[in-house]
C-alpha cells in the first residue's frame, strides 16, 4: 500500500508538517527546524559521538589483532563486538547525523532506505547478541573452570561469532523479501511497522538477549555471593591443627620427661654396686631407644603438620583467586548489563508499542523523542570498548601504549616540520 506524503504548515506554527495519508486516515509529525547555531552544536555533538565510537572500537580491534598476549579465544568475542559497533559508527551514524541535521527528512532515496535499515538492524542486533554471548561465555568460564576452557578454542569461538551474525542478518531479510515492507516514500524512511514483524524483530534483537544477560548476571552474582560466604568462613584459622600440635607437643614432653627420669634412676642404681651394673646398662639402653622413638614420632608429626599448613595455604590462595575472579566477572557483567539496558531499553519499548498505538502506516511518536532514544541506543556502541578496557588490565595497558606511541609520533613529526 503506497503512502501519499505532502508538506503542509500546521496552523499557528512556522515549521512544516509532514502529513501521510492512506485510506482516508492521516498522521503527521513535525519536521524539526534548526537555526545555524543549533545545527553547529548538534552537528558537533553527533560528530564527536561518531568519531569517539570509531576510535574506541578501532583500538580494541588493533589491540587484540596485533598484541600477541591478547590473541586468545576469549577475546575473539570482544573483537566481534568491536566490529559490530564499528560498523554502526561507519555505516549508520553518518546517515542518521545528516538526516537529523536537516530536520529528520530522508534524502537518500527509496532503495538506499532499505539498505540503510538492513545495515542498521543487522549491526545493532549483532552488537546486542554478542553482548549476550559474552555473558554466557563469562558464566561458563566461572562455573566450569576446568572443562569449559578446554572447549573454548578458536574454532568454537568462530562458530559462535558466525552464528551471531547470521541470526542478526536474518532479522533484516523479511522487509527485503516482501514479508513486511519498510515505510519509505519520498522523505520518510521507517522500518516496517507490521505487527508480526515488530514482535519478531524486537524479541530476537533485544528482549531475548536481554533476558539471557539478566539470567547470566544473576547466576554469576549468586556464585560470587556464595563464594564470598565460603571465603569468609574458611578465612578463619582452624583450631584442630593447633590443638593437635599442642597435644603432640605435650605428649612428647611427657614421654621425654619419663625417659629422662628413667635414665637418672638407672644411673643412681649403677652407683650402688657392681652387681646391678648389667641391669643398669640394659635400662639405659632401653631409655635411649625410647628417646629415639619419641624424637622420630615428634619429627613425623611436626612434618605432617607443616605439610598440612602448606596445603591449607595453597588452598586458601586458590580460593582467594577464584573469589576475586568471580567478583570481577560479576562487577563487569553488572556494568555491561546496566549500560546496555539504560541505552537500549527505552528505544525498544517505544519501537514495540509504536505500531500498536500509531498503526502500521506511520509513526505518531514525536520526532525529537525518536531521535533522542535512537542516539541513546547508539551510545552503547561508544561505551562498550571503554567498559571492557576498564576491567581488563591488558587491554587498558595496550590502549595506553598505543595512544602514547601515536602522540609521540605526532609530536616528533610536528617538531621535524618546524625544524
Amino acid at each position: 500500500m503506497r503512502l501519499r506524503i505532502m508538506a503542509v504548515t500546521a496552523p499557528g506554527t512556522a515549521s512544516p508538517l509532514l502529513v501521510m495519508e492512506s485510506n482516508g486516515t492521516r498522521c503527521g509529525e513535525h519536521i524539526l527546524s534548526y537555526g545555524r547555531v543549533e545545527k553547529v552544536l548538534i552537528g558537533g555533538v553527533l560528530m564527536m559521538l561518531t568519531l569517539s565510537t570509531i576510535c574506541g572500537n578501532m583500538l580494541v580491534v588493533i589491540s587484540v589483532c596485533f598484541v600477541k598476549k591478547l590473541r586468545q579465544p576469549s577475546n575473539y568475542l570482544i573483537v566481534s563486538l568491536a566490529v559490530a559497533d564499528l560498523s554502526v559508527a561507519l555505516a549508520v551514524m553518518p546517515f542518521v547525523s545528516i538526516t537529523d541535521l536537516i530536520g529528520g527528512q530522508w534524502v537518500f532515496g527509496q532503495f538506499f532506505c532499505n539498505v540503510f535499515i538492513a545495515m542498521d538492524v543487522m549491526c545493532c542486533t549483532a552488537s546486542i547478541m554478542t553482548l549476550c554471548v559474552i555473558s554466557i561465555d563469562r558464566y561458563l568460564g566461572i562455573t566450569k573452570p576446568l572443562t569449559y576452557p578446554v572447549r573454548q578454542n578458536g574454532c568454537c569461538m568462530a562458530k559462535m561469532i558466525v552464528s551471531v551474525w547470521l541470526l542478526s542478518a536474518s532479522i533484516t531479510l523479511p522487509p527485503l523479501f516482501g514479508w513486511a515492507q519498510n515505510v519509505n516514500d519520498g522523505r520518510v524512511c521507517l522500518i516496517s511497522q507490521d505487527f508480526g514483524y515488530t514482535v519478531y524483530s524486537t524479541a530476537v534483537a533485544f528482549y531475548i538477549p536481554m533476558s539471557v544477560m539478566l539470567i547470566m548476571y544473576y547466576r554469576i552474582f549468586r556464585a560470587a555471593k556464595l563464594s564470598a560466604a565460603k571465603h569468609t568462613i574458611t578465612g578463619f584459622p582452624r583450631d584442630g591443627n593447633s590443638a593437635a600440635s599442642r597435644s603432640g607437643g605435650s605428649k612428647a614432653g611427657n614421654e621425654s620427661g619419663e625417659m629422662a627420669s628413667s635414665a637418672t634412676e638407672a644411673e643412681r642404681r649403677d652407683g650402688d654396686g657392681q652387681d646391678e651394673e648389667e641391669e643398669s646398662l640394659d635400662c639405659v639402653s632401653a631409655a635411649l631407644k625410647l628417646q629415639r622413638e619419641v624424637e622420630e614420632e615428634c619429627s613425623s608429626r611436626v612434618s605432617r603438620l607443616l605439610k598440612s599448613g602448606e596445603h591449607h595455604q595453597r588452598r586458601k590462595r586458590k580460593n582467594q583467586s577464584i573469589f576475586k575472579r568471580e567478583q570481577k566477572a560479576a562487577a563487569t557483567l553488572g556494568i555491561v548489563v546496566g549500560a546496555f539496558a539504560f541505552c537500549w531499553l527505552p528505544f525498544f519499548i517505544v519501537s514495540t508499542a509504536r505500531p500498536f498505538v500509531c498503526g502500521v502506516e506511520c509513526s505518531c511518536v514525536p520526532l525529537w523523542l525518536e531521535r533522542t532514544l535512537l542516539w541513546l541506543g547508539y551510545a552503547n556502541s561508544l561505551i562498550n570498548p571503554f567498559i571492557y578496557a576498564f576491567f581488563n588490565r591488558d587491554l587498558r595497558t595496550t590502549y595506553s601504549n598505543l595512544l602514547r606511541t601515536s602522540t609521540c609520533r605526532r609530536w616528533t613529526e610536528s617538531f621535524k616540520r618546524k625544524a
